[in-house]
Order: C-alpha cells, then sequence, then structure tokens
C-alpha cells in the first residue's frame, strides 16, 4: 500500500481554461491548496490561561471575530469564543502549537485531512462567493485578514480571506463535501471565467 496520501479534490480539480474565458486578460484563478497543517486549539472552560497572552510563531490569538493573524508561515483564524484555527504548510505546526498551549488548557485537534482546500483568485473572486453564500461580503464589511463560517449552497464552510491585491480567497469545506463544494465554485464561476492551476 503506497504512503502517498490523496488530496480531498484529486479527482475533482481540473487544470485549463474553462467558462468565458475568451478575450479576457483577468482570468480567475482557482487551485487546491494541497498539503496544509490544520488544527483547531479550543480552551477549556475551566482553564484559567489568558489565551490574549499567549503567541503562536509570534502571533497573537486573535480575540474576536472576524479577525485573523497571520505572517508568512501561519494562519490563525478565530472561529468562536477561545476557539480558533490555525494553518500552516509547516508539518511540524502541532509541535509549535503546543510549545505555547499546554494540554492542561487547551484541546488541539488535527483537521489536516478532514478538509477540502480551494484558493480564489482575482477581480471577481467576492462575486463568486456572492452567488452562494449569505455571508456580507461587500469591501466595507470582510477585508483582508477577516474569516467567517458560512454556508456555500448549503454546504459549511470557512473563508479566510488572504489579499486584497490580487484578491484572493481560501476556502474549507469537510473532505466529504469536496466534491460538490468544487463544483459548486466552479460553476459560479464559469461567467467569469476562470482558469484551473
Amino acid at each position: 500500500m503506497s504512503d502517498t496520501n490523496i488530496s480531498a479534490l484529486k479527482f475533482d480539480h481540473k487544470i485549463g481554461v474553462f467558462g468565458d474565458y475568451e478575450g479576457k486578460q483577468d482570468l480567475l484563478k482557482i487551485s487546491e491548496i494541497k498539503n496544509l497543517s490544520i488544527y483547531q486549539v479550543a480552551k477549556f472552560r475551566k482553564s484559567e490561561a489568558q489565551s490574549n497572552q499567549i503567541k503562536i510563531d509570534g502571533l497573537s490569538l486573535p480575540q474576536q471575530n472576524p479577525l485573523v493573524s497571520a505572517n508568512e508561515n501561519l494562519r490563525i483564524l478565530w472561529i468562536g469564543p477561545e476557539t480558533w484555527i490555525c494553518i500552516s504548510t509547516n508539518i511540524n505546526l502541532k509541535d509549535l502549537i503546543s510549545s505555547t498551549c499546554s494540554d492542561n488548557d487547551f484541546a488541539i485537534t488535527d483537521l489536516s485531512h478532514s478538509r477540502a482546500a480551494v484558493e480564489i483568485k482575482g477581480a471577481h473572486t467576492l462575486d463568486v462567493i456572492k452567488k452562494g453564500s449569505p455571508l456580507n461580503v461587500n469591501e466595507n464589511v470582510f477585508k483582508e485578514s477577516n474569516c467567517a463560517n458560512t454556508t456555500y449552497n448549503g454546504i459549511n464552510i470557512l473563508i479566510d480571506f488572504i489579499s486584497n491585491n490580487p484578491k484572493t480567497i481560501r476556502l474549507y469545506a469537510l473532505r466529504s463535501f469536496g466534491g460538490s463544494f468544487y463544483h459548486s465554485i466552479t460553476d459560479a464561476s464559469l461567467e467569469f471565467g476562470y482558469e484551473g492551476v
């Protein structure tokens, strides 16, 4: 049996150009983000640890919705009171988290292989989100370094607004919904034209 992990969208993500792409210069770029370490960190209710004093890889834990703390190696998303999602390409992310978040104070749960991750980049990125989600992603409300739990055509997702220039978001869905989610996103992108990369 092979050691190679099969990515969540291995049989769904297609490379190439699709939809109304002819004559357009600024196509959306859609990619599967693979090999991520994803951990949920939740403070125990009885813990007296001060989460606002804790840093992971130099980043503070965001203390309110919809904030994200980020550097080039790690993103920490606030997903609920005293609950965060840490996302990195660092395979030693759990050790990094455990070095500052004691097992006596925090539950640290590996979600890495339970999520499908899609990145959308381009000027019409937020228009794609508006087609399937009730979340208000207007620019005066939802900004770079914001995140939100929402639904997309009935599928629960987590949105992470990576960058405003160019507009880049990452979307995380449960792996079991990965194919349906991917097809829903790409279908919504057809009118703008997109490139699978």
